[in-house]
């Protein structure tokens, strides 16, 4: 009886546990997005210029791939990916969106 109350508590908590960890995958993702944008508009306050190579100005949190920045003609478009999801997440500025964004300067990811 025991055994049977063990393994019930584990099938509920195991799936729980996992998209706990997917949605701070996900956050972290955004998160870095976020701060790219801070990145990106501190840069073209110096340079009057958007930039692919922010350099040491820029950093992602460990496991997130990316970003993969594109420059357009009146902004740019960045997406990041991460090993242990299929989730992509993207931002853009201007008028050139990245999908899954929709809004400019506000990251956002696929479902």
């Amino acid at each position: 009886m025991v055994i049977v109350i063990i393994g019930l508590l584990a099938s509920i908590a195991i799936p729980k546990l996992a998209n706990t960890r997917e949605r701070a995958i996900v956050t972290a993702m955004k998160s870095d997005l976020r701060n790219l944008v801070t990145a990106e508009e501190a840069y073209f306050t110096d340079s009057m210029r958007y930039t692919t190579n922010l350099g040491t100005r820029y950093r992602t949190t460990t496991g997130v791939l990316g970003p993969t920045i594109t420059l357009t003609g009146d902004g740019w478009t960045a997406k990041v990916s991460h090993a242990a999801t299929s989730k992509v997440c993207a931002v853009f500025t201007g008028s050139t969106p990245l999908a899954p964004a929709a809004k400019e300067g506000a990251p956002r990811c696929t479902p």
